[in-house]
């Protein structure tokens, strides 16, 4: 019951820690979502929203008309002047273009890395209203909808175009513009659940891992049991995995009309979901590699033929480095003596450098694998050199059964070639 109640509590672990670290930190959040600002779906949604609430309004074919009217007045043929009326729409799009190069050119500056910056600063209070219903902040939520204020960059865009010439955009009044970042009507229901998690927060994952070593501990067959467990929380982080796959594209086959570009939509679920989606990939992987470590560890005929390999091999080593005069002395005969508890404390250690790990990745345990690799290596090296290194030989000597130079008996008593005593060497 402690192993499968283990199993589904991973993945919810992992929930709780992205709830905790990355909903509810501002810090945390901000560095998020802060690689926003140069999203060009996010640029794109930002251009296309500060050029509506600019609103520039030049009425093209009234300006034509006027102008049409005056060369006509001056002279101009009534023909050439009805070519100048149809400049109408035109002018129009000439307008809406140096607009829309202005929002550009705003929206791609280092200004609007900071007024991304700040706004999202000043909005987390709303993001944690949005999940656990208290705090208020820049970024409004109302009935689901999750928004952010384009206010400073549209009155930025002002400055730009009365700069640039456009006199109309003096009559720009101040605008309160909102662009929709999330618009989801689950966000209201998921308000008690993440205020729980929130006050859970990272206590769950080491109340797991307690409930899955008790688990362990309490089988009648350890190893197997171990197994177990490191593959039943991969598989069940493997299967919320794969639910947030499909809840993306759910969201995105779903989105609500005040969602004007799904691009910018699946950005934003997509940096808001990617560390829990990192945190459940090392969960996977961990889980394979603990489940790979403990089974290598068993009797079997295919664990006891790689150990005996592993073991083969370093003898080999060891013998060749005697022979070459390189001898590792006492250190040698004591790590083969003591190589059980050397090994588990190589263990307990990385698994205390990787509980300590602020926010492990795939790469983090592959990384520590390798290191509990090469000093499991260096122990077994250490340990065949104590086996077949000088100190043992001396040891054997000692008691008569070591091989003297050249394969004839050592110092001390030996037999002859008929049988009796050999000669002894003196002093």
């Amino acid at each position: 019951m402690l192993i499968t109640l283990t199993c589904i509590l991973v993945p919810v672990s992992l929930l709780t820690v992205w709830v905790h670290d990355i909903a509810l930190d501002t810090d945390r959040y901000v560095s998020t979502v802060a690689p926003l600002a140069t999203n060009p779906a996010i640029q794109d949604a930002a251009v296309h929203r500060i050029t509506e609430a600019v609103d520039v309004k030049v009425d093209g074919p009234e300006v034509a008309s006027d102008l049409a009217a005056w060369l006509q007045a001056q002279g101009l043929p009534p023909r050439a002047a009805s070519a100048v009326k149809s400049l109408g729409p035109k002018i129009d799009d000439a307008v809406d273009q140096v607009v829309t190069k202005a929002a550009t050119k705003v929206v791609q500056s280092d200004a609007f890395d900071t007024v991304w910056t700040q706004a999202n600063r000043a909005a987390h209070a709303a993001v944690v209203q949005a999940l656990t219903g208290h705090g208020r902040g820049a970024v409004g939520v109302s009935d689901g909808t999750v928004t952010l204020d384009v206010g400073k960059a549209v009155d930025q865009l002002k400055e730009e175009l009365v700069a640039a010439g456009l006199t109309p955009a003096e009559k720009i009044p101040d605008v309160n513009k909102q662009l929709v970042l999330f618009q989801s009507d689950k966000l209201a229901k998921v308000r008690g659940a993440a205020h729980a998690l929130d006050v859970v927060g990272n206590w769950l994952p080491v109340i797991t891992v307690l409930l899955g070593l008790v688990g362990v501990l309490l089988a009648r067959r350890r190893r197997r049991a171990l197994v177990s467990t490191a593959l039943g929380a991969a598989g069940a982080s493997l299967l919320v995995a794969i639910a947030l796959v499909i809840a993306r594209h759910y969201y995105l086959d779903h989105l609500p009309p005040a969602v004007q570009s799904p691009s910018a939509a699946a950005a934003v679920f997509d940096t808001l979901v990617r560390f829990l989606r990192v945190s459940l990939r090392t969960a996977i992987v961990l889980g394979i590699v603990i489940a790979l470590g403990a089974y290598l560890s068993g009797a079997g005929r295919l664990p006891r033929a790689v150990r005996g390999g592993a073991d083969h091999a370093a003898d080999s080593v060891a013998r060749w480095s005697d022979a070459h005069g390189v001898h590792t002395g006492r250190a040698g005969t004591w790590t083969d003596a003591h190589r059980r508890w050397l090994v588990l404390a190589a263990l307990l250690i990385v698994a205390l450098v990787f509980a300590l790990w602020n926010h492990p990745t795939v790469l983090t345990v592959l990384l520590l694998v390798l290191v509990l690799l090469a000093v499991l290596a260096v122990l077994a090296l250490l340990a065949a050199s104590g086996r077949v290194g000088p100190p043992r030989r001396a040891e054997a000597a000692e008691s008569g059964g070591a091989p003297g130079p050249g394969g004839a008996a050592g110092p001390g008593a030996g037999p002859g070639p008929d049988g009796g005593e050999g000669p002894r060497k003196e002093g």
